[in-house]
Formats: structure tokens, C-alpha cells, sequence
């Protein structure tokens, strides 16, 4: 089993045999978890009248500033069945929310009328975002702009990622997990939205993430050539479900001994790919070789270990890569 080790001491994995243990976690955590610029309402109510479900909350997303988003929250642990568990509570959701939208909207407002440090953060993003009142803003966003789920869960798996690839609805997956020694604990997740995050926390002024139009990925040179430059698509790419219709371009990063960005596509589509929760990203025409972002080695951290996002324009104007990022 998995340890951590701090300051001499040894944390053991936690396991979480009670869902409503584990919600109460996630629930005190909601800010860490998601960011800033989200609200975690924690409401646990009816949704439809002949397909019935309860979400165990929702989130208001105000990664980026002018397309906020609604995502209802799934709180699961692994020893539940993801089929029974998981794809039935989201399948049903997604068949019945439209219809209850009117329901849905009113816990909504009834929430953040209640938490006036809430209510105000939300008006004021919603004016940011363009919209002229916190009622407006809503309608939009339940009933105007596609709704995404969150799974949290304390350990993911091959079958909860089949049963979300066959929704429809966009799906996101964050693994969190808990330590202890004695009465101590201590988390280890990697945060929603991670990338775009870093970028704000690290006060990157030269990027607007609301521009953001762009992933590089990292790759093999065998697999990069036989399917970035002879297949026209780059395949099994986890990308977060905010950034999948804001994706125009995909650049490929050829690892060590190449080390540098090397190539550019225009994307045509992205699509699930096979029976997992990571994507497929299908090229309009083929990649085109562009002059070498070589890896600055005197910066650290700056070579692509995962899928990373930019904009074209800073890719275009790129000289080494630390200017991409």
C-alpha cells in the first residue's frame, strides 16, 4: 500500500468506507480542490419527477471569465460500483435536468441568497462574464450552455473511465485521496482546472486564459511519427473538459534527444477515444513543421511531461520553450 513520508513520519493510505465521510472531506476541501475563482454549493436535492436523482452538489466555474460553466459534483468511493453508482446517477441527470431546470435554478439562487459572501462573488463574475443580473446569468448557464460533471473519488479505475466514456456529457475525473499518522492527515489531488491555475497563481501576465486556443503534447519519436505526422491525429490525450471545445491547434513536443516543439496542426475535431475518458484529436490537414522551439535548459520545469495549453500566438512567437508557457 502506497506511503508518505514527512518530517520522520510515515503516513499510511486511508481508505474511506463511508461515502458521506468522504463527501464531508471533500465538502471542507471544495476551495483547495477547485480554485478561487469556483463555488462549491453544497445542496442535495430532487432533480425530475420520473427519472429522479440527487447530484451531491454543484459548481459554479469561473475559470475563465467571459464562458463560465455549471458542473454537477459526483462525490464517490472506489468499493461502489461505478455502473450502479456513478453512470446511473449521471445518465439520469443528464435525461432529466433540462426539464427540472426551473427547479434547478431556484435551489441555485435559494443557495447563494442564503451565503451572501456567495451571492456577490457570483454577481460579480456574472457581470464580468456580460450578463445583467445574477437571474439572467443562471437561465444561461443551465439552460444555454452545456452542463459537465466532476467525479471525485478516492481511486479511479479503468471501468469508471469506460463508463464515462459512453456519456455523453462532458466528464472530469479527480482522484483524491487521504493519509494519516495517528490523528494527523494529510491529502494528495491534483486540482481541477490545474493548469489553467498555475498560470493565474503565478501571476502570468502575458497570458489570458480566456485565450487559451492551444495544447502542446509530449512525444516518443515512433509514435509521434506514425501518428502526429503519417495519421493526422494524437490519441489518448487526457484533457480537461473546459479546454475541449476551446482547443484550435495542437503542437507536438518531441522528447530528448529532439527535445523541442517541432510541429503544428489546425484541429479539425476531437472526439472520445475508445472506451476511456481521454480524447482524440483528429488534425484538419497535415502537420506542419515550423522552426524548432528548442528546451531552454537553463530553465527547470519547462519540457511537457502531460498535455499543456497555450495560445498559437505565443507558439508562433516562440523562440525557446519557456516562451510557450
Amino acid at each position: 500500500m502506497e506511503r508518505l513520508i514527512s518530517d520522520n513520519k510515515t503516513y499510511r493510505h486511508y481508505e474511506y468506507t463511508l461515502e458521506n465521510e468522504f463527501e464531508q472531506i471533500i465538502v471542507e476541501k471544495s476551495k483547495q480542490i477547485f480554485g478561487s475563482n469556483t463555488v462549491y454549493i453544497d445542496i442535495k436535492k430532487k432533480i425530475g419527477d420520473a427519472i429522479v436523482t440527487i447530484p451531491d452538489g454543484y459548481l459554479i466555474d469561473f475559470s475563465f471569465a467571459e464562458k463560465p460553466r455549471l458542473y454537477i459534483i459526483e462525490n464517490e468511493i472506489s468499493i461502489h460500483d461505478p455502473y450502479k453508482h456513478i453512470g446511473s446517477q449521471l445518465l439520469k441527470f443528464g435525461i432529466s435536468y433540462k426539464a427540472s431546470g426551473r427547479n434547478l435554478k431556484k435551489f441555485i439562487l435559494d443557495y447563494l441568497i442564503a451565503n451572501k459572501e456567495y451571492y456577490d462573488f457570483v454577481e460579480k463574475r456574472s457581470k464580468t462574464a456580460g450578463y445583467r443580473n445574477i437571474d439572467a446569468f443562471l437561465e444561461a448557464l443551465i439552460f444555454e450552455i452545456p452542463i459537465a460533471a466532476i467525479v471525485i473519488i478516492d481511486k479511479s479505475s479503468e471501468e469508471l473511465e469506460n463508463v464515462l466514456s459512453q456519456l455523453t456529457m462532458d466528464t472530469d475525473i479527480i482522484e483524491f485521496q487521504t493519509f494519516v499518522d495517528g490523528n494527523e492527515k494529510i491529502h494528495k489531488f491534483l486540482p481541477f482546472n490545474e493548469e489553467i491555475r498555475d498560470m493565474e497563481e503565478g501571476n502570468k501576465k502575458d497570458i489570458n486564459v480566456d485565450e487559451l486556443d492551444t495544447i502542446v503534447v509530449p512525444a516518443q519519436a515512433e509514435g509521434f511519427q506514425s501518428e502526429f505526422i503519417d495519421n493526422n491525429c494524437w490519441y489518448s490525450i487526457r484533457i480537461s473538459s473546459s479546454m475541449v471545445n476551446r482547443i484550435k491547434y495542437i503542437a507536438g513536443y518531441q522528447v530528448a534527444p529532439i527535445s523541442a516543439i517541432t510541429h503544428v496542426a489546425e484541429v479539425a475535431k476531437i472526439d472520445k477515444y475508445k472506451d476511456t475518458n481521454k480524447y482524440i484529436v483528429y488534425f484538419k490537414d497535415p502537420a506542419k513543421e515550423i522552426s524548432h522551439i528548442l528546451l531552454d535548459t537553463k530553465k527547470k520545469g519547462t519540457a511537457p511531461q502531460a498535455p499543456r495549453y497555450t495560445t498559437f500566438d505565443k507558439l508562433t512567437k516562440a523562440k525557446v520553450l519557456s516562451d510557450v508557457f
